[in-house]
């Protein structure tokens, strides 16, 4: 999801680097979507994810936070496609959509 670098006077919210450290978390080949990163923080809502996502997330892994439906950032599609098949993340039939029952990811380390 490129977005513009920050400018050296632009503070984040603590709100947005919650979001995006919590992005950072998400290991490769799983996915969360904009509700549950909302949810593991347990304030904000996914509109509110999508918006620091939009804005900042370019600096960490994008394409790991989605949609509810399992579809990739609107407008980062093929970009994401790509991440998501070098991850082999499991996709749904298709391969448009990533197959949320296998990569979502609850929040726990991996054991």
């Amino acid at each position: 999801m490129p977005s513009e670098p920050l400018h050296p006077s632009e503070q984040l919210s603590a709100f947005a680097e919650a979001v995006l450290d919590v992005v950072e978390l998400v290991p490769p080949g799983r996915v969360m979507t904009y509700g549950d990163v909302a949810e593991y923080l347990g304030r904000g809502g996914p509109r509110a994810v999508g918006t620091v996502m939009a804005r900042y997330g370019s600096a960490v892994p994008w394409w790991r936070v989605l949609r509810a439906d399992g579809s990739p950032p609107q407008g980062h599609e093929a970009q994401a496609l790509r991440h998501y098949r070098r991850e082999r993340t499991p996709l749904r039939p298709g391969g448009e959509k990533v197959d949320l029952s296998r990569a979502r990811w609850d929040g726990e380390p991996a054991a």
